[in-house]
């Protein structure tokens, strides 16, 4: 399963936003900035989340981002659905009824054994990314990068944020 470069640019910028929540943001300038990105790109997804309620703001590039609700309310699997949607990655296309040996439609009114296992194979990976929140997930991260690239972020955030108000 290959998951879209969005998915990834959409969480480390939601990830950024964590800390600044519930009052302040980022101009979308400084979070494609932040990831070495281009704005356009980053827009795409700032606005993906927006739809999706996971980020609010975002009005022109005076404007800015910031996290719509409780980070431990925003799932690793709310931050995929809202780039990527909810259409299952595997689709099953009834290969079975073709070929030379294709089975007759009414001899498949059972699901697809292979449909199934990639189904039960999504349901899980899905349940997994669920269990994922963007607070314990930050938390992680910083405990990974450790308190002097954390202090540097810190302040490079602190010289780009905005307050709501």
């Amino acid at each position: 399963m290959r998951i879209n470069k969005g998915v990834e640019w959409a969480a480390h910028a939601c990830a950024v936003l964590v800390p600044l929540w519930p009052d302040r943001g980022l101009p979308l300038a400084a979070l494609a900035e932040f990831h070495g990105l281009p704005e356009p790109y980053m827009a795409k997804q700032m606005q993906a989340l927006s739809r999706a309620g996971i980020v609010t703001g975002g009005r022109g590039r005076s404007g800015f981002y910031m996290l719509a609700k409780p980070p431990a309310e925003i799932t690793l699997l709310d931050i995929l659905l809202a780039v990527d949607g909810d259409e299952p990655a595997f689709r099953c296309s009834e290969i079975r009824q073709q070929g030379p040996c294709a089975a007759k439609p009414d001899e498949c009114k059972l699901p697809c054994n292979i449909a199934a296992g990639f189904a039960r194979a999504e349901r899980s990976y899905r349940e997994s990314l669920a269990q994922v929140d963007l607070a314990a997930l930050t938390g992680a991260v910083a405990a990974q990068l450790g308190p002097d690239k954390v202090a540097e972020a810190g302040e490079w955030m602190a010289a780009n944020l905005r307050s709501r108000g």
